[in-house]
């Protein structure tokens, strides 16, 4: 059944806990297209710089349903990052978060990193990775609501993700206790202080919800860290509920956590889903390199009143 189908009205909004309806017909039909394993999230391109229409349509049914697709590029050894960006262009992503670490192409360059600016950084270490969602420090006008992710040299070992669909988080807190939604929308729900190197402040105190909705298109958005350090959570009783019920969702083995170590020539394109990272070692022969380009966009036709052939794979 397709989303259009399992709606009676598609302008419902399933995000509004005044409707539960909507909630429920939306709920039932992302439960029962849940992916049962990695495999469901694959697509095999042969171009990335050329996607055909098959190819981009497999991608977006992916995003649709699981807000998230594995993209394999089988000639893997022409991909460069203007591919990985012309990749994300195909797919509507245009506006790069340039973040201080990036390269001066707004894409960064994911590698073990002792020493220079990112040292000190977890993405540039070879230390596990908590759960998040991207640029959870980012103003609340710059949230990143998409990532293209493409694997150039996997680790000798280690380096594995662990991937969720938020969505998929929403809807267990919201069958928990509805309050928890109220209380991780507030608008000072997490706080994240201040970045200060050496003495200057290079970003200010960020606070904002955990739970968002997109202005124009009302589709759900989160920002999250499972950091315990510098992570700073509204002081009342109900938002230190919700959050430690995220906290139990993702540490439980029963959730529908998927993981995946990338092969080079493979990528992650997601609508910023949540994700965390094994450490990893290097050797000689395999030195771990991933670019990952973040953007202010949302993958095109994913919003939920665009969605018209979710199940259609």
């Amino acid at each position: 059944m397709t989303l259009n189908q399992a709606f009676t009205n598609i302008t419902d909004n399933p995000f509004n806990l005044k409707d539960d309806s909507a909630y429920q017909q939306w709920r039932s039909w992302k439960l029962n297209n849940a992916a049962n394993s990695i495999n469901d999230l694959k697509v095999e391109i042969e171009d990335a710089d050329a996607l055909t229409t098959s190819e981009k349509a497999a991608i977006i049914a992916r995003c649709q349903t699981h807000n998230m697709a594995i993209y394999i590029i089988k000639s893997a050894s022409v991909a460069d990052k203007a591919t990985i960006k012309h990749l994300g262009e195909q797919l509507g992503l245009n506006r790069l978060d340039s973040n201080i670490c990036a390269d001066e192409d707004s894409i960064t360059s994911l590698t073990y990193r002792p020493d220079g600016r990112q040292k000190g950084y977890i993405p540039y270490s070879n230390m596990r990775l908590s759960w998040h969602t991207d640029g959870y420090y980012n103003t609340l006008d710059n949230q990143i609501r998409a990532i293209v992710m493409f694997c150039v040299q996997a680790a000798a070992e280690g380096g594995e993700n662990a991937l969720l669909d938020h969505e998929l988080l929403y809807i267990h807190l919201r069958d928990r206790n509805p309050a928890y939604i109220s209380a991780l929308m507030q608008s000072d729900a997490m706080t994240i202080p201040p970045n200060i190197e050496d003495g200057q402040e290079i970003r200010g105190v960020q606070t904002g919800p955990v739970f968002s909705l997109h202005p124009q298109y009302d589709t759900l958005h989160m920002r999250y860290s499972a950091r315990t350090r510098n992570i700073i959570w509204k002081d009342d009783a109900l938002t230190k509920e919700a959050a430690e019920c995220i906290t139990e969702f993702l540490n439980s083995a029963d959730s529908p956590i998927l993981h995946y170590k990338l092969n080079a020539g493979e990528g992650i394109i997601c609508n910023n889903v949540l994700h965390n990272r094994s450490g990893f070692t290097d050797d000689e022969q395999h030195k771990r390199l991933l670019y990952r380009a973040r953007y202010f966009d949302r993958i095109e036709d994913t919003e939920l009143n665009q969605i018209t052939h979710s199940s259609r794979y």
